[in-house]
């Protein structure tokens, strides 16, 4: 291959790195209104009055918008393809408020300091209400979140409002029980994971104005922009062709954009006010009313026989989603689907989850979607199955992983066609060490070093849902245009997609310009999510860039006066195979472009039966310090499939920052609530996430399976990369200490406490 596995450079690169203006704040005029949110100080209230006369009495303020200036037709903000699964539960503006920052008011003036002015002279009057904070204890409590009749859920998966359930359901496969009971070792635990925040770079922010033929246009820093049109279109009730929706660079994303946080309210002002009107949310803003990672609690039993056999595992996910249900129902399922499959040799495994309402912020997609804490829990405790079994943990996953060519039950009953899992292990432990350092040292100074191992897998799009299509042209002079509708949020999907057209045109990525997402031009993609761009766009342009070239050879065989099948195309010119006569695509493509020739231009789409999962193994070692429970960590190794790698250095920069953010999950970053539902953790000050002196060093190698339903054999590697790090450090913990930490983040006070704990067990002789 020419242009695949090859490290080059993004396109955007030295735009980004040389400060154009290429964000949404850069590209909004300097006139556009201000627009600020009015937010609830209560975690469960009705607003009684709203008095906002002295507000507008203000020079410069355009408007303020409360729950009585909007539609009361329900939504989701959940940016998946129609009909979502996640309930229609949301209004713009509501009176009956759910969280501690749910917005109140809209205000838009002509500067930030006069919105501030007016937002402080808004009076509001609240009847406060109780509100339901434990998830534990949602399920069926008497206090309802939503309990309005106008609350709808347009998918059977299990959603009731009158239960504060979001979603519910079960899916087993054999005799969890019997298998269970015949099982010579049964592991039994709970674990718990938090609501981690993205904390990307770039804040949500939206910028919207009305062109010159009054329809609504949205610059907006999204991973979903045709499903931001449809979810606008219901929330404002109009027609999705008034509405246009432009993507510009994103500074990052990481599934917080997968919902449509924040576009609707400076699109309703400009609906208000026929002006432009921009709304960037501040960083406190991000932390209190974004769509951070559901967090769930997650009951595991593992079964396995004495020769080492895993034979049953049972699941149970209790997820959280908050005031609202975005993504709930859909990211439960990844805590199984993609932890259970791991083990090919299971007999029967059931999985059961309820998702439910509580009065704080409204969770939503974060890289990974579901599947880390899934697989926090199942490979947490598959360590200490092997720990109680006196096992090496990597002897007994070589033993049950899942192989090529297995049916895979708790994936959908997908057939593996392309696993690296096995090569994947040996080249981790062979980098690790791991036969010198397990499972622990002692290093004779009060510390102790350790090694932890997890495996992982994710999936490469939805099967039979996600759908990309490409555009694909040639120009004068020769020269392609590539127009794709997948957003690139410094992924570097738009490199990778025009290396893939590179490949099939045999022709170098400069000679591709690549358009990024507008909804009135672009063809249609579902959007940047569920590990689908490479896999399932990267196929639309395959197949586009099949049919371009079938064109190119039609047209040269016009030309050259003779049939299809005697001429070739080399990506320089089309030329008889018998006699070398030829035409060069330049003088092709200003041929055609007079004489009213064919156009040289290709669409496609692509939609895939499969959804063939990539794997990964991560281990990392730890010190710990005895006497204080102080974690340092002093090395992570993480070994890839993501099938054919397209952009060597993109791959490598996506796993390297997808386990450093597993990092953050596993030590760092925490989520508190006051018994009010107020958010403590609500800046960088107090939610801690990693920096480079944290992650200790991070090396990470590719063990390539070739996946043939792929182009050239790709699959994903923008979610699986996160998913090791919490097992794995956990089970370094475990391997170094005998004790294990079923709470996340595993910070030194915990790990103490637990060193504590299992020591005054030890002296107690009754334990003994």
């Amino acid at each position: 291959m020419k242009q695949l596995n090859k490290p080059i450079r993004k396109k955007d690169a030295m735009a980004l790195v040389t400060g154009k203006p290429v964000y949404t704040a850069d590209l909004t005029p300097k006139d556009a209104l201000v627009v600020k949110l009015l937010r609830s100080p209560h975690a469960h209230a009705l607003i009684t009055e709203i008095d906002a006369s002295q507000a507008l009495a203000l020079p410069g303020i355009e408007c303020v918008l409360t729950w009585q200036d909007v539609p009361n037709e329900r939504f989701t903000l959940a940016g998946q393809t129609y009909p979502e699964p996640s309930p229609y539960d949301r209004l713009i503006l509501d009176r009956h408020l759910r969280f501690v920052g749910d917005p109140v008011a809209i205000v838009a003036g002509t500067d930030a300091k006069l919105v501030d002015k007016a937002m402080s002279l808004i009076r509001v009057s609240y009847e406060v209400l109780e509100p339901l904070l434990d998830p534990m204890i949602a399920k069926d409590h008497p206090i309802l979140i939503h309990p309005e009749d106008n609350w709808k859920s347009l998918v059977p998966v299990g959603a009731d409002n009158r239960r504060n359930l979001a979603a519910s359901g079960q899916k087993e496969h054999g005799d969890v029980e019997a298998v269970l009971a015949g099982c010579d070792y049964v592991v039994e635990e709970t674990y718990h994971t938090k609501a981690n925040n993205q904390a990307m770079m770039e804040t949500f922010r939206t910028y919207t104005y009305q062109d010159v033929y009054g329809r609504l246009t949205c610059l907006s820093s999204t991973q979903v922009p045709f499903h931001v049109r449809r979810i606008l279109s219901h929330a404002l009730g109009i027609p999705k062709g008034q509405i246009r929706v432009i993507k510009p660079r994103v500074g990052g994303g990481f599934g917080a954009k997968q919902s449509a946080v924040m576009e609707m309210y400076p699109a309703l002002v400009t609906m208000k006010t026929g002006k432009g009107a921009l709304l960037v949310y501040s960083r406190q803003e991000s932390h209190i009313a974004g769509s951070p990672r559901h967090e769930n609690i997650l009951k595991v039993r593992v079964g396995a026989t004495k020769d080492g056999i895993i034979r049953a595992i049972d699941l149970y996910t209790l997820s959280n989603t908050g005031a609202y249900g975005e993504h709930g129902p859909t990211t439960v399922e990844l805590s199984a689907y993609k932890s259970i499959p791991l083990y090919g040799k299971a007999d029967a495994f059931r999985f059961r989850f309820d998702v439910v309402y509580t009065n704080v912020m409204s969770a939503g997609a974060y890289r990974g979607y579901g599947a880390p804490q899934g697989l926090f829990a199942v490979e947490s405790a598959v360590n200490e199955l092997a720990r109680k079994m006196d096992w090496d943990p990597v002897k007994l996953r070589e033993l049950n992983m899942v192989r090529e060519g297995q049916i895979m039950p708790a994936y959908y009953g997908e057939q593996l066609n392309s696993c690296a899992l096995d090569r994947c292990m040996a080249r981790a432990k062979e980098m690790m060490k791991w036969d010198e350092k397990y499972p622990a040292r002692d290093l004779g100074n009060g510390k102790i070093r350790s090694v932890g191992v997890a495996m992982a897998m994710q999936g490469s799009g939805i099967t039979h849902l996600d759908t990309a299509a490409v555009s694909l042209k040639v120009n004068d002079d020769g020269f392609y245009s590539l127009s794709i509708g997948a957003a690139d949020m410094g992924t570097g999907c738009d490199t990778s997609l025009a290396q893939v057209a590179a490949e099939c045109l045999n022709c170098s990525v400069d000679d591709i310009v690549v358009h990024g997402v507008d909804t009135d031009t672009s063809p249609y993609d579902k959007g940047s999510y569920a590990s689908s761009t490479a896999y399932i766009t990267g196929m639309a342009t395959v197949k586009t860039c099949e049919a371009l070239v079938l064109k190119i050879r039609e047209a040269g065989a016009k030309a050259l006066k003779c049939g299809l099948d005697e001429v070739d195309f080399d990506g320089i010119r089309v030329y008889h195979a018998q006699t070398n006569a030829s035409i060069s695509l330049k003088d092709l493509a200003n041929r055609n472009m007079a004489g009213h020739q064919n156009t040289l231009y290709a669409t496609e789409s692509h939609c895939s039966a499969f959804s063939p999962p990539p794997f990964m193994v991560g281990m990392a070692e730890v010190e710990i310090d005895q006497e204080t429970g102080t974690i340092d960590l002093i090395d992570y190794v993480g070994v890839v499939d993501c099938g054919t790698v397209i952009n060597s250095n993109i791959a490598r920069i996506q796993a390297e920052g997808g386990i450093a953010q597993g990092i953050g999950m596993a030590l760092y970053e925490d989520i508190q609530y006051s018994d009010k539902g107020q958010l403590y953790n609500n800046s960088l000050m107090q939610y801690k996430i990693p920096t480079r002196l944290d992650v200790g060093t991070i090396r990470v190698a590719f063990e390539s399976s070739y996946e043939p339903s792929g182009p050239f054999g790709v699959k994903s590697i923008g979610e699986v990369v996160i998913n090791t790090p919490p097992p794995a450090i956990a089970g370094a913990i475990l391997n170094a200490t005998g004790a294990s930490i079923r709470d996340l983040p595993m910070t030194p006070e915990k790990i103490f406490s637990a060193m504590t704990a299992l020591s005054s067990q030890t002296e107690d002789p009754s334990v003994r």
